[in-house]
């Protein structure tokens, strides 16, 4: 049994975070979930909220946070094209002065810090699979720079905090990763194809489909971070964390259709600027360092990926049927004297 911690879990209302606290939990500890819920949300975290050893607040890291903990994850930040392009600045200050608040608090309490980047440090890479050793092929100053830039400048705050102060940092590159507490307008193929569907709705592909995704379960994520904020002092990272099996774009969406029994056509968008062509993680360095490869198969990460959306449409759709109608309506008029 591993001794029982404080730990501090920012963006934990989100998709990976809130995995990551009930993880925590189950493992005897106690958590503290941060989000500003720009994407996180509620719902996620609800279950939760009756555990003794869990405390949720509404905070933006952007601005500095006290409490004292025995350890940080430091998830935050909106991860998909749609939700942060809405607000391209706010990310640049969540992702850098979010992880300067955060180290600064680490190093008062001189606690460990786990920082949650990402393979979009890699670009559009030119080097296939990725290795933790490539420097990457960003665009600076595109309209995804917000994200990759601001995830790039984090992991140099995180390695200068640790060269300079000693701090105990561990970095890991997520690559795309799916499974049950999606935002339904993520905006990523996962959660695009299998809600348009469930709706029978024409799937939509920007560019041809032959670019490539390589796609992890959120269980699988999760038990990477554990394993990397529990290693060694000297492993600090960057590690790649994904699921090494690459696919065709075009060959989810085939796959979506035929597990969903949709009757949806796959029609075609032009590529959005700077959208990589291939993405596939090397995880030598996560195999040697930490024992750690994925487990659950694609096909069985995607049905109870489709589960979760199957009940979370037919929640809504329950919902909207159960508001009256504006002409059922009584008006209610109220007399002050």
């Amino acid at each position: 049994m591993l001794k029982s911690k404080s730990i501090l879990v920012t963006g934990g209302a989100g998709f990976l975070g809130s995995h990551l606290c009930s993880r925590l939990l189950a493992d005897g500890h106690q958590v503290l979930s941060l989000d500003n819920y720009y994407t996180g949300q509620h719902k996620n975290i609800a279950k939760l909220l009756s555990n003794p050893n869990f405390k949720s607040v509404n905070h933006d890291i952007s601005e500095p946070f006290f409490e004292k903990v025995d350890e940080i994850y430091n998830l935050a930040c909106p991860a998909s094209p749609v939700h942060y392009q809405k607000d391209r600045i706010q990310t640049m200050k969540t992702s850098v002065i979010g992880a300067m608040n955060l180290l600064n608090l680490a190093r008062k309490h001189n606690c460990r810090i786990f920082q949650a980047s990402t393979s979009e440090i890699y670009g559009d890479p030119e080097q296939h699979p990725q290795q933790e050793k490539y420097w990457g092929n960003v665009n600076p100053i595109g309209p995804r720079a917000c994200y990759d830039e601001g995830k790039r400048c984090a992991e140099t705050l995180f390695f200068d905090y640790q060269r300079q102060f000693d701090l105990e940092i561990k970095v890991a590159r997520i690559f795309n990763t799916y499974g049950p507490n999606m935002h339904p307008d993520d905006g990523r193929v996962v959660s695009n194809f299998i809600v348009q569907a469930l709706k029978g709705e024409p799937i939509t592909i920007y560019g041809d489909g032959t670019q490539t995704r390589s796609f992890c379960y959120v269980d699988d994520l999760v038990e990477g971070f554990i394993r990397l904020m529990n290693s060694a002092k000297d492993i600090t990272g960057p590690i790649n964390l994904g699921n090494p099996a690459e696919f065709t774009v075009r060959d989810l969406a085939t796959k979506v259709i035929e597990m969903t029994g949709s009757k949806s056509k796959i029609i075609y968008l032009d590529l959005p600027t700077d959208d990589p062509t291939r993405r596939r993680p090397d995880i030598s360095r996560a195999k040697a360092e930490l024992g750690w490869q994925p487990v659950v198969p694609l096909e069985m990460g995607l049905q109870m990926t489709i589960d979760y959306f199957e009940k979370e449409l037919s929640v809504a759709a329950k919902a909207v049927m159960s508001k009256p109608h504006q002409a059922d309506i009584t008006p209610v008029i109220t007399v002050h004297n």
